[in-house]
């Protein structure tokens, strides 16, 4: 019972990342840069691949697909550690790949990002760690 406690606050954190982070994409001004003047040129330039699009318009998508993303990831493990603990618990895929996504989200907080997505993903790997040692117990 304690692993699937432990792997649903895991997977709360990064949900609740996931939905604010997909807010901010599309309501205020939290994502846009302090230089106004920086999103008029993303508006107005495009990227070597493609003239279809604007660097602002990439920005937005990057940044909405990247909520998904940790959108995605609560939901899967939350899902499984309610509905299918044992399939999830019993998985070293399933445990690998969520680690490694974790692990990955760590390294990019620590790289591009500042300190409270760093924090929450700290949280949310630590609680995922602790979910798997308590399941093998």
């Amino acid at each position: 019972m304690a692993a699937r406690v432990f792997m649903l606050l895991s997977a709360g954190v990064v949900l609740m990342l996931g939905i604010i982070h997909l807010g901010y994409t599309f309501s205020g001004t939290k994502l846009n840069p302090r230089d106004p003047s920086l999103q008029v040129a993303m508006s107005q330039t495009t990227p070597l691949i493609t003239k279809d699009t604007t660097m602002w318009r990439c920005w937005v998508g990057f940044n909405a697909t990247h909520s998904l993303g940790l959108i995605l990831f609560g939901l899967f493990f939350g899902y499984l550690a309610l509905a299918q603990p044992r399939l999830l618990f019993e998985s070293w895929f399933l445990l690998t790949t969520g680690m490694a996504t974790l692990a990955a989200l760590l390294v990019l907080c620590r790289m591009y990002f500042f300190n409270a997505p760093l924090l929450g993903i700290s949280i949310a790997s630590i609680c995922y760690v602790i979910s798997v040692a308590l399941s093998r117990l």
